[in-house]
């Protein structure tokens, strides 16, 4: 009897970040443990209706255009975020896009409650697509991680996920470079892949379609921005920044 309550009880889960193992310890809806979920610097009160930053945004007054409306992200970029992301991105531990695919829910959902308070109109489609790798850091890397989690928001969603876009030329890394490299950086460096303009134009697109552009952190803003022009440029759909920190 003792085995079989042994079989019939709890089975331990395994926390998808530190590997922590415990019977009920371990939440069922993020796969990270308690102590892991407990330290997420979620992002619950945006102060700038435009990026979703948390706390005063000095970077969207002087932006001189925007294509997007508006960017969501889930959580604050602290040094615990920092290394959840480097886990991930840069010692290949894919299974961490089901934890932020899943934690980017929250920040759609912030989108939706924006637009809610403004009273806009209900999309008559809505769409996904993500922030392209260059051949190189594809290589690197073997994966891209904003179409995984991009791929994971839409599970949880339903809504669909179209890769759009691509790199013309390689960049360094943006998080060494200062705002005005960043800027400056980012300009021709995405093209529209036709075949998916095609696609998406045969959906009937509309100025009340609804286009969400993941990537996994936001912070000029420069990349997404970049891309919602190029994007615009061919379609008349509304654009979105769905990011997992900021």
């Amino acid at each position: 009897m003792r085995g079989m309550e042994g079989q019939l009880g709890p089975r331990a889960r395994t926390c998808l970040v530190c590997g922590n193992a415990s019977k009920g310890s371990v939440s069922a809806q993020l796969q990270v443990c308690r102590s892991c979920e407990a330290a997420i610097p979620w992002i619950r009160n945006v102060q700038c209706a435009r990026c979703g930053r948390h706390e005063r945004c000095p970077d969207c007054t002087r932006r001189e255009e925007t294509y997007f409306v508006q960017n969501r992200s889930c959580v604050r970029y602290d040094e615990r975020m920092k290394s959840w992301l480097a886990l991930y991105k840069y010692r290949g531990k894919e299974s961490l896009k089901r934890v932020l695919g899943n934690m980017l829910v929250h920040a759609y959902h912030l989108h939706r409650l924006a637009l809610e308070q403004e009273a806009w109109p209900k999309p008559d489609q809505a769409y996904m697509t993500f922030v392209p790798l260059s051949e190189e850091r594809y290589g690197e890397r073997g994966f891209n991680q904003a179409e995984q989690m991009a791929v994971e928001v839409s599970r949880l969603t339903g809504i669909p996920v179209l890769p759009l876009l691509r790199r013309t030329r390689h960049t360094a890394k943006q998080s060494f470079k200062g705002r005005a490299d960043r800027l400056d950086d980012m300009q021709g460096v995405f093209e529209l892949i036709p075949e998916a303009v095609s696609q998406l134009l045969s959906y009937t697109c509309t100025q009340r379609t609804h286009l969400y552009i993941v990537d996994d952190v936001y912070t000029t803003g420069s990349t997404l921005n970049e891309c919602a022009r190029v994007i615009r440029k061919s379609l008349p759909v509304q654009v979105f920044g769905l990011t997992f920190a900021r």
